[in-house]
């Protein structure tokens, strides 16, 4: 289906040194005691895309807090390493720029397990799983991605939410692009834009603001995986797993769980 498109020359925001280095790659000559070869000496460094609270945001502390990153922070943990976090954009990461140019060892970003992308990464075992959803002013009468016919739906550029909307919104429905998920969510309060197409745990906490609402929920079968390069990352991936596994069994993974979806 045939869409008006456009990208919104949206500038991303710098966020300041955290627990981040600058964003110039490591040596990636390190490793860790078990031989996996990280960017950073006694440190598990990953990359984001900042902020997408819930999974990634700064925290009121001015460090990077979130769903995948307390993850992350535990797998760092497992590891006997220290956990380093630098933003990138979000075309970074799912093309794999990012962990060819050594920026990192792992992607932590909320991003969707697919075929596309599992060319150009190695993907650990899924870690969450999550719906699309469509959010909108508390006084739209839209109540589905049907009603959007001649309005303008924000979507993160390169999210399979921007190829859902795509796909499925009808065909003079206005698709507009964001670098990232703030940039959406302020054209939205701005008025910019009539809807923002994106995963449900994300509209939910915008919906936390009382002047929007949640206009539909969809099952796209998405599950999130962390991403490490496509070629050579099989220790590292076969660690990550071990350790997801674990916080599993030892009831860590729900201790952030809940402190995340269900608090």
């Amino acid at each position: 289906m045939l869409h008006k498109t456009r990208t919104a020359l949206a500038a991303i925001l710098a966020v300041g040194a955290l627990t981040t280095t600058a964003c110039s790659g490591g040596s990636g000559s390190a490793e860790t005691e078990s031989g996996i070869p990280i960017v950073n000496d006694g440190a598990l460094t990953v990359c984001s895309n900042v902020p997408f609270e819930p999974f990634e945001f700064v925290g009121e502390d001015g460090e990077y807090t979130g769903f995948d990153m307390d993850l992350s922070r535990e797998i760092a943990a497992g590891m006997g390493l220290e956990l380093e976090v630098q933003n990138a954009s979000f075309d970074g990461l799912q093309s794999g720029t990012v962990l060819a140019a050594n920026q990192c060892d792992v992607i932590a970003a909320a991003m969707t397990i697919t075929p596309e992308r599992e060319a150009n990464l190695a993907f650990s075992d899924p870690y969450y799983d999550s719906l699309q959803s469509l959010l909108v002013p508390a006084d739209s009468p839209a109540k589905s991605l049907e009603d959007m016919s001649g309005k303008r739906i924000g979507i993160q550029q390169g999210t399979t939410g921007e190829t859902y909307a795509r796909d499925n919104a009808p065909s003079d429905t206005e698709v507009i692009a964001y670098q990232t998920d703030a940039d959406l969510f302020q054209a939205l309060q701005a008025g910019n834009i009539d809807g923002v197409f994106q995963d449900l745990p994300v509209n939910l906490k915008h919906a936390d603001d009382k002047n929007f609402s949640l206009a539909g929920t969809y099952s796209t079968g998405e599950s999130y995986g962390l991403a490490a390069k496509k070629d050579g990352s099989e220790k590292l991936i076969t660690e990550i797993n071990a350790q997801l596994a674990e916080m599993h069994s030892n009831g860590k993974y729900q201790e952030i769980y809940d402190k995340y979806f269900t608090e």
